[in-house]
């Protein structure tokens, strides 16, 4: 009886609520409105023009959040979501007040190297010109590069894994160059390519083509036979085997594949804007460093994390499309 008491608790409430809501969002509204009147009302050891504005905005979702949480249930699956996030914003309503008070408040880290959240917040308000270009000029360098690598690698990888004469001449080059890091040949890549912009667009196809390769190879090859008999038997073509059965077959490694030269290709990026291209986050970077404008620089690792996790979650989302049957097979 204890146990089925305590499995019934865990179930959701008339309304469709998980257990425990109401005071999840009382907690997030505490949370937020602590935040705020710890900006608003305490002293500052500074100058920071957006106190107000941070403190404003802290005391709108302290309002607003905890109404949207209660109202969950008729929200469909935003909703969903925002009850599945409320620890986690509460958390962040919390660290953000620890970060308010140990900076801007009582001064327990040095300036400018640990500005407070609201001297982020500037950055976003009054650099968004310049940000906004540098993440524009990013995702630019990105597509080229990793799209043309991601292309090359995957014709490549069926062509070997097809073909043993291909697999013969390619394989001992995958060997050798496929396991220097991209960046190694960052000074080659600069002295022979015409631009900084297409040198580094070598670099990010390069970082992305050899995983891609690699697994796209893996996944030809492994291809159950039987298919290709059966497929044979039926009066099949080889283009027929290649494209209908080897290829699809091996989506799976290829999406793999196209998940690590990502990440590859992202870190490509970053170090190739501020050796060489003059523009995008990494550039953005290296000039707030040299003008020891820190705040500027956690807002650009902010806008990275966000861009490498969005692009990340496009990939899932169009992996769970091509490949319904696996759907959630693999979480992000």
């Amino acid at each position: 009886m204890t146990s089925l008491t305590g499995f019934a608790g865990a179930l959701p409430d008339a309304q469709g609520r998980p257990p425990g809501l109401p005071l999840r969002a009382l907690a997030l509204g505490a949370a937020w409105l602590a935040l705020a009147a710890a900006t608003y009302a305490l002293p500052e050891d500074g100058d920071f023009p957006t106190t107000a504005a941070f403190a404003a905005g802290a005391l709108g979702l302290s309002l607003v959040l905890p109404l949207l949480v209660a109202r969950s249930a008729h929200l469909g699956r935003a909703g969903a979501s925002l009850a599945h996030w409320t620890p986690w914003l509460t958390l962040l309503a919390l660290a953000l007040t620890a970060w308010e008070l140990i900076t801007a408040k009582f001064a327990l880290l040095p300036m400018p190297f640990f500005p407070p959240p609201q001297a982020i917040l500037e950055v976003f308000l009054e650099d968004w010109p310049r940000l906004g270009g540098s993440i524009l000029a990013s995702l630019k360098l990105l597509a080229g590069g990793y799209l043309i690598g991601a292309g090359l690698g995957f014709v490549l990888g069926v062509a070997i894994g097809w073909s043993k004469a291909v697999g013969y001449w390619a394989h001992p080059i995958l060997r050798f160059v496929g396991p220097l890091p991209a960046t190694a040949w960052l000074p080659m890549a600069f002295f022979v390519f015409p631009s900084s912009w297409s040198a580094s667009t070598f670099l990010i196809a390069l970082a992305t083509g050899f995983p891609v390769t690699v697994l796209t190879w893996s996944g030809v090859a492994g291809v159950n036979k039987a298919y290709f008999d059966v497929a044979r038997t039926l009066g099949a073509s080889p283009a027929f085997l290649v494209l209908r059965v080897a290829v699809p077959a091996a989506l799976p490694h290829v999406f793999v594949g196209l998940f690590m030269g990502l990440g590859g290709a992202f870190a490509v990026l970053v170090v190739a804007e501020m050796l060489g291209v003059k523009s995008g986050l990494g550039w953005y970077l290296q000039w707030a460093q040299g003008w020891a404008a820190y705040a500027n620089m956690y807002a650009a690792l902010i806008v990275m994390a966000l861009m490498c996790s969005g692009l990340i979650t496009l990939l899932f989302r169009l992996r769970d499309r091509v490949l319904s049957w696996q759907k959630g097979l693999v979480q992000w």
